[in-house]
């Protein structure tokens, strides 16, 4: 339940690069980099809602843990897969349905920070949340 809460984008790590490994483009990268996204949290259980708003939309995941479900990015890339929880972190594996390629997302309490941690085709980024 670490995870319940309202949390803010504070700052990036490598995002822009992460970004541009998975295919988007300059101008979206650029706002991507400064999307003041802010995530809510609530856990029941194996079960997840997950809202977030950025500058670029509003969306509610509902998803529960270890079944797969469809997703898509704010660039409108598709996604399937499903998040795990392995210890104190959430672990996500999903596969993009244009290519077929591989993207890994980990979110984690560290000290007073949520930080999401992204890798795909070899590129990692970390995004730091503050809770509100």
């Amino acid at each position: 339940m670490a995870f319940d809460g309202t949390w803010k984008i504070d700052r990036n790590e490598n995002y822009e690069k992460f970004m541009e490994a998975m295919g988007i483009g300059m101008m979206k990268r650029k706002l991507g980099a400064h999307d003041n996204l802010k995530i809510t949290i609530q856990q029941d259980g194996n079960k997840f809602i997950v809202k977030e708003a950025s500058n670029f939309r509003n969306i509610e995941i509902e998803f529960t843990l270890g079944v797969d479900f469809e997703y898509s990015l704010a660039d409108g890339t598709e996604l399937s897969g499903a998040w795990t929880m392995e210890g104190n972190k959430l672990v996500g594996t999903f596969t993009r349905k244009d290519n077929g390629k591989v993207l890994k997302a980990c979110r984690e309490i560290v000290g007073d920070e949520l930080v999401q941690t992204y890798l795909y085709e070899g590129v990692e980024s970390k995004r730091f949340f503050k809770r509100v």
